[in-house]
């Protein structure tokens, strides 16, 4: 079967069960990528060329049976309900990942047709009546308003009696973080002499973060994150990352476990009690000083608000729209429009080489990760032939197929997105490079960002010399670097994606040339 005939036949199943039409990879849209059949061996006897076709036949049938249990396997794998039989929210996956492995890679035609792609049309902005719509109860318990003379974004909320004593007695963040259950504990014990009674009723001060370190992974967040507690003013969350915006607000903890119970807001919140309750002291404190603002500030650090989206795709399975309707700035920004965001981005080659090396999977090497670039450069290729970009970016299929995470490193395109929503001022966005060869420099930008005062020189040489977080472990260290055809390859598919990005930007650091 030829490409068009093999990419065409796994739409044709779906397409008779909608009345709209499914997006299909027709090679027609795009003669200038080749056609050239090629299929990716991935048996390891490959190598084993007989000159009889009595052993090419033999060499086929092992190859195609290898091969059917290796791609078995990763839909396996792929599935998030917990069942092995439960389909995925779009059954193309597997038809999807079987034909692109028939596409030749031609890295020019792709080239071309990525920075053809990439300049499109802005998204559609969902008004704020659609977003308060599809979740009432998020906005109806943040107010419009927060309290003056208050630098952080909080607000006095109305105590119900039914929380008794024990007012994290059902937080789920505590079933899942060991430290932050310890700080529960500690908060219980003088929780009654933080509450305010007012007019017969009782409230708590209750704060959102000042900040968002929004992204990406493997981009030196958690080092930032660290480093940025050591400042007087910065009142933090015991929990990095607790991923509420993007996952546990909609009851995914991981998404291969499936859906389980949903983190409401209140848990979300209880996350920043400890620096609401030092707010509120220098609040009480500061009451006779008329118009002196408490300068205190906390915030959080989830890598995946910046680009993950999935929960789209797993609730609105059923719905014909190709693209997420709403994203999780677009929830942030409606409670919270002045929101200071920080984004730390990497070289996304070696971003994605440091991703691979941080899961722990068996057999891990350079020539393996080379033929996991392969593949997933292939998919992503079969997806934009006849799909938008953005589509492809987010497309949760594709990305669950994909062996390495290869749409993480399109940073522009999740940019270009949260601004959309936010003022250019509103975010930093800073090259982990520069952050590691000039720590000092970078860190007062950050701090000069957050409007947060001056550090004395011990405060700074503490902030400076604190050892790097998230080091590579000893044995992938060991790995080496890549391969230098992965890093060309890699090179190639990235430059229209840095170089759209560093124009947005202006700012050459995000080029990532190797020169």
């Amino acid at each position: 079967m030829d490409n068009k005939h093999c990419l065409q036949s796994s739409f044709e199943a779906e397409v008779s069960k909608k009345t709209t039409t499914v997006p299909s990879f027709d090679l027609n849209h795009n003669p200038g990528i080749s056609l050239a059949v090629r299929w990716i061996s991935l048996s390891p006897l490959s190598y084993l060329r007989a000159t009889t076709t009595k052993l090419k036949v033999v060499s086929f049938l092992l190859g195609l049976t290898l091969s059917f249990f290796i791609v078995a396997s990763y839909i396996l794998t792929w599935d998030r309900r917990g069942l092995l039989i439960t389909p995925a929210p779009s059954p193309l996956r597997a038809s999807v990942v079987a034909c692109s492995t028939n596409i030749s890679l031609d890295m020019k035609s792709l080239v071309r047709n990525i920075l053809f792609k990439l300049e499109y049309t802005p998204r559609r902005v969902p008004d704020e009546r659609e977003v308060i719509e599809s979740d009432p109860q998020l906005f109806s318990a943040i107010p419009r308003q927060f309290l003056p003379h208050v630098k952080n974004p909080c607000w006095l909320a109305e105590f119900s009696s039914e929380a008794g004593t024990d007012p994290y007695k059902r937080n789920l963040f505590t079933l899942r973080s060991k430290s932050f259950k310890t700080v529960c504990d500690t908060m219980r014990t003088n929780f009654q002499g933080h509450l305010y009674h007012r007019d017969g009723k009782v409230y708590r001060l209750r704060c959102l973060p000042y900040f968002y370190i929004i992204g990406q992974p493997k981009c030196g967040t958690t080092d930032l994150f660290h480093r940025l507690l050591l400042h007087g003013e910065m009142k933090f969350i015991t929990m990095k990352e607790p991923h509420w915006w993007t996952r546990k607000r909609f009851g995914y903890i991981r998404f291969k476990d499936g859906l389980k119970a949903r983190f409401p807001l209140e848990d979300y919140l209880d996350l920043f009690d400890m620096a609401a309750h030092r707010i509120q002291e220098h609040m009480v404190a500061n009451s006779s000083k008329e118009h002196s603002e408490v300068k205190f500030i906390t915030g959080e650090a989830s890598a995946s608000t910046m680009w993950d989206n999935q929960a789209w795709s797993y609730l609105h399975g059923d719905k014909d729209e190709a693209e997420p309707l709403l994203l999780a700035q677009d929830f942030i920004h409606t409670v919270q429009p002045n929101a200071k965001i920080i984004i730390m981005l990497r070289d996304p080659v070696e971003r994605l080489y440091s991703d691979y090396l941080y899961f722990k999977v068996a057999n891990k090497s350079m020539e393996d990760f080379h033929q996991k670039v392969i593949d997933s450069v292939q998919l992503f290729q079969a997806c934009l032939l006849n799909s938008t970009l953005r589509y492809c970016v987010y497309n949760t299929n594709l990305s669950n197929a994909m062996p390495v995470r290869l749409n993480l490193g399109m940073y522009v395109v999740f940019l270009l997105d949260w601004l959309t929503v936010f003022q250019i001022d509103q975010l930093l966005v800073l090259p982990l490079e520069d952050y590691a060869a000039n720590l000092g420099a970078t860190i007062k930008k950050v701090f000069d960002f957050l409007n947060v005062g001056s550090l004395s020189k011990q405060a700074v040489a503490a902030v400076t010399k604190r050892p790097m977080s998230n080091a590579r472990r000893a044995a992938d260290r060991r790995l080496g670097p890549m391969l230098n055809a992965t890093r060309a390859l890699l090179r190639d598919f990235h430059r229209p994606f840095n170089s759209k990005l560093a124009s947005l930007l202006d700012n050459k650091a995000f080029l990532w040339t190797d020169a």
